[in-house]
């Protein structure tokens, strides 16, 4: 079985979630993206932030929030994605850039727009009263 090991980012605003579609998809997902061979989450987080969103995480404040796993959108069946979250501050102000087409802060009665794995970090969400 395959796995995707990706990491997230958790900004929450007035109880929405940011959220990003990649250009020519439908789905949106936490931002965020994959390791570079040697770098350690927090730089690979801050690094993948800053190319999509246009913003410095501010990385003293990175914190764990946990890791999820769910069917891969768009991939053959098994084809699983486990993503670590994190929540953090910032620097800058949220801009899509690179393969980023749009952001959005979506509600928990919006989940359904949002990747499998991201639907359960928005049940975990909801679960602890975030959202």
């Amino acid at each position: 079985m395959t796995k995707i090991d990706k990491l997230a980012w958790i900004r929450l605003e007035r109880g929405r979630v940011l959220c990003v579609r990649s250009i020519g998809k439908d789905l949106y997902y936490l931002p965020g993206g994959k390791r570079d061979a040697g770098e350690t989450d927090a730089e690979a987080l801050c690094r993948e932030i800053e190319e999509e969103l246009s913003v410095r995480l501010k990385p003293e404040t990175i914190a764990c929030f946990g890791a999820f796993e769910a069917q891969a959108d768009g991939k053959a069946e098994g084809v699983t994605v486990k993503m670590c979250c994190y929540t953090a501050d910032f620097d800058g102000r949220l801009s899509p850039a690179s393969e980023i087409e749009e952001m959005a802060w979506l509600s928990y009665e919006e989940r359904e727009r949002v990747s499998l794995a991201g639907r359960i970090v928005f049940d975990s969400l909801r679960g602890k009263s975030w959202i």
